[in-house]
């Protein structure tokens, strides 16, 4: 369902990585492995459409992306370094926001999507009083509040304590086993039986 072809990345003339080819069918999760500044965020920005590679291609059931791009981002969950968070909204009004913005939503109450992530409580605080921790967990969310077969995920973990990366791994194996397909990012090693790993600097 989802694949590169000979994906290549050049950055400020120079070589990020190159000759790229992975394929992914539903129920299997890649994370992205490598030294920092090897490529992995230009690698999802790519993966995303965000950003064109120096060559090859993404493709989506098939088809490149650039071909139908407003169709495959309907399908896509990025969360990015940044949370995309507004800290002058509350959790449930963020939540609310980014169903509103074109993702299918779940039929998961919001209360019980933040109650998943450890946000029992907190629904109707300002994102601005929250930890950088509970900002993360608020954008997590999103996945869990929207349907979209497949999650591009930038350093998931970070700012999450141990709990919260339990959580995290638990909702992709779930993810996984409803057929979803998930690429991350992570120094840490994702615990999760679908997941299988690519050293992105030793291409």
């Amino acid at each position: 369902m989802f694949s590169v072809h000979h994906l290549s990345c050049l950055r400020d003339d120079r070589m990020l990585f190159k000759n790229l080819n992975f394929n992914l069918e539903a129920g299997q999760v890649l994370q992205i492995e490598g030294r920092n500044g090897c490529g992995k965020t230009s690698l999802l920005r790519i993966l995303c459409g965000l950003l064109l590679p120096e060559t090859g291609e993404v493709r989506w059931q098939g088809e490149g992306i650039e071909h139908n791009r407003a169709e495959f981002q309907a399908q896509l969950n990025y969360i990015g370094h940044a949370n995309g968070v507004k800290e002058e909204l509350t959790p449930i009004e963020n939540l609310n926001v980014a169903r509103a913005l074109g993702a299918q939503p779940s039929a998961t109450p919001l209360v019980d999507v933040l109650e998943h992530v450890g946000l029992r409580g907190f629904e109707d605080v300002l994102c601005a009083s929250l930890s950088a921790g509970q900002r993360r967990r608020v954008a997590l969310a999103r996945l869990l509040a929207t349907q979209t077969p497949l999650w591009i995920l930038d350093e998931p973990f970070t700012a999450l304590d141990k709990r919260g990366i339990t959580h995290v791994e638990a909702m992709l194996s779930a993810h996984a086993q409803a057929g979803g397909i998930a690429v991350l990012t992570s120094h840490h090693t994702v615990i999760c039986d679908y997941a299988r790993v690519i050293q992105l600097d030793a291409l």
